[in-house]
């Protein structure tokens, strides 16, 4: 049985397998909260945790997978390419959008952490939360913090903005298609932009760039943030 766990092969498959069952079941239940990343996730961690298989095994085939994170968040380039002329005509507002999200984001990241005494670690990992994990890792780095618990924050600000997000835009009432992309994409990166792709094109398509522009924001931000620290 070794040989057939001590391979790629063996991280890649579980991965698929888990990730279409969960998505047949959130199709199915139609549940916010049964987001098909969420419940791939807990399925192999489950699998890992009974059978005993240590990450490095399965990491032997889930890097493969994670080597293609960084080409399928560029591929978000389509949809904005679609919806360029409303890009073009809104680019000030938008761009003004995600900058006061980033730094919301981020400032009150360090603020909470500082006043509720957390430590500098834990801070330094949540910083990147709200951006899609091959940015949160390279700003991971940049700080100098641990690049898989700032992906795991990643994902939990990715699937609270998944469940919640359209439920926050309704309860404050708003109805703009840009306002909910950027707000959804800023906030919850690519997760956050899936929700925005069922919700409209143009919520699509601005979803996607408030994703490139946080992460190129909020790089540039990691000097002024170490120093805060």
């Amino acid at each position: 049985m070794d040989w057939a766990i001590d391979t790629p092969l063996f991280g890649v498959t579980i991965s698929i397998i888990t990730y279409f069952l969960a998505r047949f079941i959130s199709q199915r239940l139609r549940m916010p909260i049964l987001n098909p990343l969420l419940l791939a996730i807990a399925a192999i961690i489950f699998i890992l945790k009974t059978f005993n298989i240590d990450l490095e095994t399965y990491n032997l085939g889930g890097n493969i997978i994670t080597f293609f994170l960084a080409p399928a968040t560029i591929a978000l380039a389509v949809p904005l390419y679609k919806q360029w002329d409303v890009f073009k005509n809104n680019y000030l507002i938008i761009i003004s959008g995600v900058l006061v999200g980033v730094l919301t984001g981020v400032f009150s990241t360090i603020i909470m952490g500082k006043l509720f005494n957390f430590d500098k670690l834990l801070i330094t990992s949540l910083i990147p939360k709200n951006t899609t994990t091959p940015i949160a890792i390279e700003i991971a780095n940049m700080l100098g913090t641990n690049a898989s618990l700032a992906v795991t924050f990643v994902i939990l600000s990715g699937t609270l903005g998944y469940v919640i997000g359209e439920y926050v835009l309704k309860t404050f009432n708003i109805n703009n298609n840009i306002a909910k992309g950027i707000a959804l994409g800023t906030a919850s990166h690519v997760m956050g932009t899936t929700k925005a792709m069922e919700l409209g094109d143009i919520e699509g398509a601005m979803s996607s760039i408030a994703i490139t522009l946080a992460g190129i924001i909020t790089i540039i931000l990691v000097p002024f943030v170490l120093k805060l620290i």
